[in-house]
């Protein structure tokens, strides 16, 4: 599709279901398709953060177990 061609004939070259579907949305709908763009946005954005956040507690867990494990060890070597 070509981005600078004026509305009217980039419109034409879509798919008629979509054209169809496009006719038919009100104000309200496509403000709402508009705060469902910005919510989906959002929840992306909280996703790749949660991810993060439980890769990085799971990382700090296996530290900490590690470190109690050569602790332990260590400390075994030293009372011997």
């Amino acid at each position: 599709m070509d981005q600078d061609a004026a509305i009217a004939h980039r419109l034409v070259e879509l798919p008629e279901e979509t054209r169809e579907f496009l006719s038919q949305l009100r104000e309200e709908d496509i403000d709402l398709l508009k705060d469902g763009l910005d919510l989906v946005r959002s929840m992306r954005t909280i996703g790749r953060f949660m991810r993060w956040l439980v890769l990085g507690i799971l990382a700090i867990v296996v530290g900490i177990v590690s470190l109690y494990e050569n602790a332990v060890k260590m400390w075994a070597w030293f009372h011997r």
